[in-house]
């Protein structure tokens, strides 16, 4: 049997069957592999760490989109950094925005994510509302002159070129492209392995905004327990949850994980985090 061993973490590593291999290459910036797995569909690789499964994507796409849009109620101008494989385009354009800024530094993962899965972006990149940009995200927040409502970091864990999007000046250039009231949300890592990227964000929220916090979801293929979802504003207060208006509007969604109550459920958070968060 051939297998993937993803060993993000010192000390413990998951193990993946390959039932067939679809590309195995590299690009200017990291190694990409995608690969069929009995259970989890077509998984997506790069650099030997798993960003996104066919089976269990809807949770992580869906929560790091509708959860901030519907919290925030007035979203018309999004960004979002990373996001090469569609699935956060995707479920954000299931909302009426005026435009989407897709900043990816990756043309080739936005290539072959279009090719072999196509089942994560659908024909999110072919819509209208969407403008991709390929380019540094980090410098694409620190010189643009756009302001947006919602800038959401869809970024791999904080190693390589990615590792600057979990710094404080990166944070500070993401509150500057927000428009008065605009909202950050950020995928902070598995707490349980990954303590520090979230007492990383919160040490550099506290210092740059008023209203700031996480909020968690279980994602299987991010094995370790929850994952954390980092939020902060100067204007927005997340944490207060949905008023009717935003659970008439979850309800209409075209979803298979979120919704109204997981919605307010998700920033009940386990004491483990509360600690690091407070650490």
């Amino acid at each position: 049997m051939t297998r993937f061993d993803e060993r993000l973490h010192a000390g413990a590593w998951q193990s993946l069957e390959i039932s067939r291999e679809l590309f195995r290459g590299a690009s200017e910036y990291q190694s990409i592999l995608v690969f069929e797995n009995p259970l989890l569909g077509r998984v997506l690789v790069l650099d030997d760490v798993v960003q996104t499964t066919e089976a269990d994507e809807f949770i992580y796409h869906e929560m790091l989109a509708h959860l901030p849009i519907l919290g925030h109620t007035e979203v018309s101008e999004v960004l979002i950094i990373g996001g090469g494989d569609g699935g956060m385009l995707e479920e954000v354009l299931k909302h009426p925005l005026a435009r989407v800024t897709v900043v990816e530094l990756d043309a080739c993962v936005v290539e072959i994510c279009r090719e072999h899965l196509p089942s994560i972006c659908g024909a999110a990149f072919d819509d209208p509302r969407n403008d991709l940009i390929i380019g540094d995200g980090a410098a694409y927040v620190a010189d643009t002159d756009r302001r947006f409502d919602l800038i959401i970091v869809d970024s791999p864990d904080p190693m390589g070129p990615a590792k600057i999007l979990f710094g404080q000046s990166f944070y500070a250039n993401c509150r500057r492209a927000l428009r008065d009231g605009g909202l950050l949300v950020t995928q902070n890592g598995v707490p349980f392995f990954q303590s520090n990227e979230v007492r990383g964000s919160a040490r550099a929220f506290a210092n740059l905004f008023r209203n700031w916090g996480f909020y968690v979801a279980p994602i299987p293929a991010y094995y370790g327990g929850h994952m954390a979802f980092g939020w902060a504003s100067n204007g927005v207060d997340l944490a207060l949850g949905l008023d009717d208006f935003g659970r008439k509007r979850a309800s209409s969604l075209d979803t298979r994980y979120y919704n109204s109550d997981v919605h307010e459920a998700a920033f009940a958070l386990p004491t483990y985090i509360r600690d690091l968060i407070d650490s």
